[in-house]
């Protein structure tokens, strides 16, 4: 056999074995392709709709006010002499302090005090010397004339008493000027002036400032739209108002709505409300801005679905409702409000229903779908 034919051979030898191991793997590629594929199923979370009582809040944001606040001015001129008090200290209602130099006003109501006597004394005899004259007038020792004279005189001194009266009450006052006190209970501020200075009557900075911060209140604003059901639940009960910090979650304290304002604003459409709270932690300041809400009622029994099943399509709101065999279907429905983490339904489910809460994004109609835990609708607050 030359060289040639067996080289022609060992070719002939080499593409057979390809073709029988192409053949080999083609084999099972057609058998799959003849086998029709199933989609795997979704992993999903869901919960049941169920009916409950969901809250009504009306949300605003407020800004947190002293209950009292006064700017201590001086109403008398002289040097501050004194300031009892420490700056950030609890004070109750007619604590002393600041002191203001009393030494010239009581010399001023001494100087009052003693015009008074010498007017007093001076009244005393104008009267004695009255009796005399009007004995002698019976007698007709003196003149008509004289009697007048005299009765004019004790007049005289009775309305230069009554001056003196005047005089020594507002020389008292003056002098009680000089002590200034809390007019209520609450906490000092940052102190303004300091011992030692000249005040005046009529300078505009304060001494030290007093807020009230225990009741405290909170005004916030809510869309003029509210104002008919707030006013219809006020002349029912009480309304409850939550504050909480910038972050909506923290909780600050719990008071009562006091009242809305007597008027709308007409620039920005809202109502201004004030609700009062007892501030026991002291977790509200004054001119701190918080977020309120406003128990406006509650729903009793409505149908709830959580707010993670509901889905937004082109057509409106649907939720995937889960079948018997495991798959889902698209369920339109229509909802009244949202309250925290629920939606109120108010058509297109029932109570019992078990919905799609988390998986969705991988989820049409006729998906199977794989349960990774089941629950019931929770509330929101």
């Amino acid at each position: 056999m030359t060289e040639t034919t067996r080289i022609v051979l060992r070719s002939f030898g080499c593409a057979w074995r390809v073709a029988v191991i192409f053949a080999a793997m083609a084999a099972p590629l057609a058998a799959e392709a003849q086998t029709p594929s199933q989609p795997s199923a979704v992993p999903v979370s869901v919960a049941k709709v169920a009916r409950q009582d969901v809250p009504i809040w009306l949300r605003g944001l407020g800004t947190v006010q002293a209950n009292y606040a006064v700017q201590l001015r001086a109403r008398v001129d002289g040097t501050l002499t004194e300031v009892p008090v420490r700056e950030g200290q609890d004070v109750k209602q007619g604590d002393l302090l600041a002191i203001i130099d009393p030494r010239p006003y009581k010399a001023i109501l001494d100087a009052a005090l003693a015009k008074k006597q010498q007017d007093q004394a001076q009244l005393a005899n104008a009267q004695m010397d009255l009796a005399r004259y009007a004995s002698l007038v019976r007698k007709d020792f003196a003149s008509r004339q004289q009697l007048d004279t005299q009765q004019s005189m004790v007049k005289q001194f009775e309305a230069a008493i009554a001056g003196d009266d005047a005089q020594i009450e507002t020389a008292q006052l003056n002098l009680s000027f000089c002590y200034i006190t809390a007019p209520f209970d609450g906490r000092i501020g940052l102190r303004n002036v300091d011992p030692g200075n000249v005040v005046h009557s009529a300078e505009l900075a304060p001494i030290v400032s007093v807020t009230q911060v225990q009741p405290i209140a909170v005004t916030f604003t809510l869309p003029q739209d509210n104002l008919p059901a707030i006013t219809r639940a006020m002349a029912q009960h009480p309304l409850d108002v939550v504050v909480y910090a910038g972050d909506n979650k923290t909780e600050l304290d719990r008071g009562v709505l006091l009242t809305a304002d007597n008027s709308i604003d007409a620039t920005t459409g809202t109502i201004k409300l004030k609700a009062t709270f007892a501030n026991k932690q002291r977790a509200l300041w004054p001119g701190q801005f918080v977020n309120a809400s406003l128990l406006l009622g509650t729903d009793t029994a409505v149908v709830a679905v959580p707010a993670a099943a509901v889905q937004h399509g082109p057509n409106g709101l649907f939720v995937y409702r889960l079948e018997q065999n495991d798959t889902v279907a698209v369920q339109p429905i229509v909802v009244t409000r949202q309250e925290g983490d629920v939606y109120v339904v108010a058509s297109g489910l029932d109570p019992g229903v078990t919905v799609v809460t988390a998986g969705q994004s991988r989820l049409q109609a006729g998906t199977p779908v794989a349960l990774r835990q089941a629950e019931d609708a929770k509330s929101g607050s």
